[in-house]
């Protein structure tokens, strides 16, 4: 069965072509439907580095979160992503799962929903852009609440020289999406 998932995109490495190369090749774990705007947002940690840009895409898709986390992982790889131990290092591209329907799950290193929604704006406020009305599967609240409560204190600025949507040489035509948002 077919599912929602949500996923925040970053990068700070010519962001203006790895975003929307990332949003395109998305179309590999499901049908895109939608994509937030991008916002330029202070990078995280203590190396002086080139400000992060992030967005949202929403994803219908039929694969597990492990299938979908190895996807995105090779599409960080294809967009030439390295990994190293600094969390906060530049990077071409970095893709996070951060929800999957109402599935709370827990992995070795990470866990669904992403434990970081609630507290960061640059995630909170782009997935908000992509389903409003979605309800954190842990805290009821929606996404939309969430991004309203994190917004004055965000240092994120619209990007809008960057346009995500329509993804390059994906279909984006209407079709029924299997609704799994709680009422």
């Amino acid at each position: 069965m077919a599912e929602l998932a949500f996923i925040s995109l970053g990068s700070n490495i010519d962001p203006e072509s790895n975003l929307p190369q990332a949003v395109t090749r998305l179309g590999a774990i499901g049908r895109v439907i939608r994509v937030s705007a991008a916002y330029v947002n202070p990078a995280v940690g203590t190396r002086m580095q080139a400000d992060f840009v992030n967005a949202a895409a929403l994803v219908e898709t039929s694969l597990s979160p492990i299938e979908i986390r190895t996807r995105l992982r090779q599409i960080e790889s294809e967009l030439g992503r390295v990994r190293d131990e600094d969390k906060y290092s530049p990077r071409t591209i970095d893709l996070d799962l951060c929800l999957v329907g109402e599935r709370v799950e827990s992995y070795p290193d990470w866990a669904l929903p992403d434990p970081e929604i609630d507290r960061l704006a640059h995630l909170a406020i782009p997935l908000a852009e992509v389903e409003p009305g979605f309800r954190h599967p842990l805290t009821g609240e929606t996404l939309q609440t969430i991004a309203e409560r994190l917004r004055p204190s965000a240092q994120l600025i619209s990007h809008p020289a960057i346009s995500l949507w329509p993804p390059a040489g994906l279909s984006t035509a209407p079709e029924e999406v299997a609704d799994t948002r709680q009422s």
